[in-house]
């Protein structure tokens, strides 16, 4: 499912427009996105949590090359799905 889809599928279940749908989906990617840069950890109870979580930097190799590189530090998020959400799928 792509965003277009997604959009499509929110309008339907929720009776809003599709354009009502799409501001409310940007919405909450926006205020997801601004709070896991500040830090802060996001829980839908039954969807999941979202977080942010630091990786160190570590040696890696070129495939190509087979030479040693070093793997810069940075910031990943997190998804861990709720009980709910995982019963659905299984």
């Amino acid at each position: 499912m792509n965003k277009a889809e997604l959009i499509d599928a929110i309008a339907e279940g929720s009776g809003l427009s599709k354009a009502d749908s799409k501001r409310a989906l940007d919405a909450f990617v926006g205020a997801t996105a601004s709070a896991l840069k500040k830090g802060d950890r996001i829980s839908l109870v039954g969807f999941g949590s979202f977080s942010v979580s630091h990786r160190k930097k570590r040696k890696g190799r070129n495939p190509s090359t087979g030479k040693e590189i070093t793997i810069a530090a940075k910031n990943t998020i997190r998804f861990k799905a709720g009980s709910e959400l995982s019963s659905s799928v299984n």
